[in-house]
């Protein structure tokens, strides 16, 4: 909306990203913090709470606790993102169909967790792989369509180190896959995975914004991909929504992101780290999430 307000009344300000960034930021984090007590009293309610498996029986006292909360963070970030994106931006939209689909895969999983009272109920190993593949696939079909350059390059290389061709499609899908279920397997029931996630988004936020700026690229010396910058917004969105729903996380916590949250936010820093061409960088960044799993 604001993009197409500044480009409808030549308003300026609103054209740059980092203005626009800033507003998601703060519109991401308002909505979560005023939302998620409203969220707690209907998940309280409903007995929307975080089953504990019989194998962690030191776990029992979360029993109570609220989770999916996660469907709170990423719908104010969607909020976020539509009132300040640029839709007619292709990889706004990769990235809203990564962010979205990783996120209902989740939540199709906690929501059979939670009906069931059972944390080994939800999907199965299998169910879940194939449908996070299926997102993968849809992201990296946007990819494809936008003409992504297929390059592969290593930190400290100002030129790609080889051309992966079709080899791309295959390992775009296993990075999206390994890092999703990476951020998912560390996320534990005292949020874990909240505040590295803020750390990678907010690093590969900053590396796609560098990306798709003609002079900052040139400067330091990094692939320059057009267009890719305008992700950075739904990246400073997801990190103000997060940063919020830290609030509420941080130990002892009074609701848990779930899988709902997890997977959306591995699928996203994926995609992020494929706009940045920074796949190698990533296992540095989410050093944390190597480590876990």
């Amino acid at each position: 909306m604001l993009y197409e307000l500044s480009q409808l009344l030549d308003i300026n300000l609103f054209g740059y990203i980092s203005v626009r960034a800033g507003i998601a930021f703060f519109i991401a984090f308002a909505l979560t913090i005023l939302v998620i007590p409203k969220y707690l009293s209907w998940a309280l309610a409903k007995n929307a709470n975080q089953p504990i498996s019989k194998y962690v029986p030191a776990h029992e006292g979360k029993r109570h606790t609220p989770t999916m909360g996660g469907a709170v963070f990423i719908t104010a970030t969607l909020i976020a993102a539509l009132l300040t994106v640029d839709l007619g931006n292709l990889y706004i939209w990769g990235g809203l169909i990564t962010l979205v689909g990783f996120g209902l895969v989740g939540f199709k999983d906690d929501l059979g967790k939670v009906m069931a009272g059972d944390n080994l109920e939800g999907l199965t190993p299998k169910g879940k792989m194939f449908l996070q593949a299926v997102i993968a696939v849809l992201a990296t079909g946007v990819l494809l369509y936008t003409g992504f350059p297929t390059e592969f390059y290593v930190p400290f290389l100002k030129t790609p180190l080889f051309d992966l061709g079709y080899a791309a499609i295959p390992f775009w899908i296993l990075v999206f896959l390994a890092t999703t279920n990476a951020v998912n397997l560390t996320d534990g029931l005292d949020g874990l995975a909240t505040v590295p996630s803020i750390i990678a988004l907010v690093t590969l936020g900053l590396i796609t914004y560098i990306t798709g700026h003609a002079i900052f690229s040139q400067y330091l010396l990094v692939p320059n991909i057009k267009g890719v910058g305008e992700v950075t917004i739904l990246a400073v969105a997801l990190s103000g929504g997060l940063l919020g729903f830290l609030w509420y996380n941080c130990y002892p916590a009074e609701i848990f992101m779930g899988d709902t949250g997890s997977l959306a936010i591995g699928g996203f820093i994926a995609y992020l780290a494929i706009l940045g061409k920074s796949e190698v960088l990533l296992i540095l960044i989410g050093l944390i999430f190597v480590i876990e799993t």
